[in-house]
């Protein structure tokens, strides 16, 4: 029987690990995977149409996806002439997951990417798997002692030939312990199989370069609920702290991060400098390069961190883009779509995509018809020097005429059966958007919520015709507190029919009241003494909302301005800039290389790089934002873009709704499914 030793303590690449089991010492050695010696960058391994890897330092996806072809690699170094594969033999391998490392997994690499990594088979953690005793197996999971139970059952078992275990993030050491003593209880085999455990600090999910999530559903609901007990409220403080730091770990950068006094934003970034500035004493850390590179370039990020009632409105506004609508009315959810009859990925592979999602959704619509019109232009052009009929549809078969013409249209085959297969893609979501359009009358929406947002009026008959009229009842619950939080003193009368209104079109009020509870609470005691701080509200003022809705609703009437630029796009420019101004001059600044004082760090800036995030649930309209904020500016700025977990407006007004639920307001059940995290 194997006799536990005392437990010791060795410090491995700026981590301490307990290693309790001697025979296990050699094996269950934690390396933090950015620390390994990088291998050489591989082209032919990155996914088609990624092609964003610029000078920019924060290279988010890129560098995401650089760890996780590592990992794929088993976390060994290649040989510097393989660095296109060839005389290299590709080990083919299992790839076993969680569904939380899935959905990281998805957006960066698709099945043909994990194939030509060598994986020839994805499998589940929980599901049941047959034993393929001749295979390496690559698991990727999050730490959690169910998933750490069933890698020890599955060594024990002898399912794969070896074992290369990767944490999304870091594994705590009761943990490590746990899985130690399973394999130590198991037959002598099982250790001999454990090849290597790792972390990675992947734990988030990277939609685009400059767009993250971290897949942390229904957080707004947990940080204002008045009813939420403390240790809820710190351990989901501290998961939002560990996922940035696993962004940053990622990036091999250390931010100085600013924030509003008070409420979520601040706890989060007092967590996340706690975990930097303890991370930051032990040398090698995961920023020891990171810190020389930092140095040489005189640049560090500024980490600005929001709280989701910074800008409420913008999460339940409806919006006319064509990548909003997407994601708002057909439901796009990682990087995915899926029609009734079909399935479509969204992505930077996609030029049509990238070129036109920002656009509005009419000009997308010219833009197809023109891009239709281009093709069968072009393939009446081929018929015709090939011989063929003018009008046909390209298939290849007609081809007649001489050699050259005929080679030129054989090759131009592929390009064109490509540009069929998105515009026939494009034509199927726009049309599937205007059905809900029409069916909805999302335009009159939109129009009605960008004069209140813009203008600071409204036509009435308008607001109660649509509350009325077409549109699902979300729809109608999304304008009615646009309308509140559009307006500082709504006329009373106009309120009551609003009200009057949803209750006609049998609308849960749970959200609107709620909204207006909260309005009326910070406005009493915004009222009540100019100068007084969150802390003279009371706790359950300040759980339901945690700041004065007066600096909201003033920025608000801006929000939609022939710029489009929102209340949260200026506080990130001024606080890039690094210049006095009134609407940041209060921010906190944490600097977590700097020694400890009272106010953190002194140097304020100017940035060039930025990571914005969200506590509570972003959105792509706030995205949008800020992608146009580097368009305009100059010298040019690069923003990074997270969230809690990206939310479409029908999804954040559930929240909203059972927020007003657990307050007891409005009445009946939200008819809002909550969706899953993005």
């Amino acid at each position: 029987m194997l006799r536990i030793e005392a437990a010791r303590t060795e410090r491995i690449n700026g981590r301490n690990h307990t290693r309790p089991l001697a025979r296990l010492s050699q094996l269950l050695v934690v390396f933090p995977i950015p620390l390994f010696s990088p291998l050489p960058f591989r082209s032919d391994l990155i996914p088609a149409g990624d092609h964003r890897g610029t000078a920019m330092a924060l290279s988010l996806r890129r560098k995401q996806l650089d760890v996780i072809v590592r990992m794929l690699h088993l976390n060994q170094q290649q040989l510097p002439n393989g660095g296109e594969g060839q005389g290299e033999e590709e080990a083919y391998k299992l790839l076993v997951m969680d569904p939380p490392c899935v959905s990281l997994l998805s957006p960066v690499l698709k099945v043909g990417d994990l194939r030509r990594h060598g994986v020839t088979l994805t499998l589940g953690i929980d599901r049941p798997r047959q034993a393929v005793a001749d295979a390496p197996a690559v698991y990727l999971v999050r730490p959690t002692p169910s998933n750490v139970d069933r890698i020890a059952a599955d060594a024990a078992a002898g399912l794969y030939a070896s074992f290369h275990v990767n944490f999304s993030t870091s594994v705590p050491r009761p943990l490590l312990e746990r899985l130690a003593a399973a394999c130590a209880a198991s037959p002598p085999a099982c250790v001999g199989r454990l090849a290597r455990v790792a972390d990675q600090y992947i734990d988030f999910v990277c939609l685009e370069e400059g767009l993250f999530s971290l897949a942390q559903p229904r957080a707004y609901v947990a940080l204002n609920d008045p009813a939420a007990a403390d240790a809820d409220i710190t351990s989901l403080v501290d998961a939002v702290a560990l996922g940035l730091f696993c962004v940053f770990a990622t990036l091999g950068v250390v931010p100085v991060i600013r924030c509003a006094r008070g409420g979520p934003s601040e706890m989060v970034t007092a967590a996340l400098d706690a975990r930097l500035r303890d991370h930051l004493l032990v040398k090698p850390n995961l920023f020891t390069e990171a810190a020389s590179a930092a140095v040489a370039s005189f640049q560090r990020p500024v980490l600005c961190l929001f709280d989701r009632n910074f800008e409420l409105s913008v999460g339940v506004q409806h919006d006319w883009s064509y990548r909003p609508l997407v994601h708002d009315v057909l439901g796009l959810k990682l990087n995915k779509l899926k029609l009734p009859a079909e399935k479509y990925e969204l992505d930077d592979s996609d030029k049509f995509w990238v070129t036109n999602s920002w656009s509005p959704f009419p000009k997308v619509a010219e833009e197809i018809e023109a891009q239709l019109a281009k093709y069968k232009q072009d393939v009446d052009e081929v018929n015709q020097r090939t011989g063929g009929g003018s009008g046909v549809e390209f298939d290849g078969t007609d081809l007649i005429g001489n050699t050259r013409h005929l080679m030129n249209a054989v090759n131009s085959l592929p390009e064109l059966t490509e540009r069929k297969k998105i515009i026939d893609k494009h034509t199927n979501i726009a049309t599937a958007l205007l059905g809900h359009i029409k069916e909805r009358s999302l335009d009159g929406y939109c129009d009605c919520e960008n004069d209140m947002l813009v203008n600071g009026t409204v036509d009435r008959n308008t607001l109660l015709s649509l509350l009325r009229g077409k549109g699902t009842k979300e729809d109608k619950l999304r304008l009615a507190v646009t309308y509140l939080l559009s307006f500082e003193t709504p006329p009373s009368s106009e309120l009551e029919q609003v009200e009057a209104a949803l209750r006609e079109s049998e609308v849960d009020m749970s959200a609107f009241q709620y909204v207006k509870r909260i309005k009326a609470l910070n406005t009493q005691f915004a009222g009540a003494s100019g100068t007084a701080t969150k802390s003279n509200i009371v706790d359950w003022a300040e759980k339901l909302y945690g700041q004065s809705l007066s600096a909201v609703t003033a920025g608000v009437k801006n929000l939609l301005s022939d710029g489009r630029q929102l209340a949260l796009t200026r506080t990130v420019e001024a606080l890039m800039e690094g210049k006095p101004n009134p609407e940041v001059d209060d921010y906190l600044l944490f600097d977590p290389r700097a020694p400890r004082s009272g106010t953190g760090g002194q140097f304020k800036g100017p940035f060039r790089e930025a990571i914005v995030f969200m506590i509570g649930g972003g959105n792509y309209i706030e995205y949008r934002s800020l992608m146009e904020l580097e368009q305009r500016t100059q010298p040019s700025k690069h923003v990074i873009y997270g969230a809690t977990e990206i939310l479409s407006g029908a999804e954040f007004i559930h929240q909203l709704a059972e927020l007003g639920q657990k307050a007891g307001l409005g009445g009946g059940s939200s008819n809002i499914p909550p969706g899953a995290a993005q």
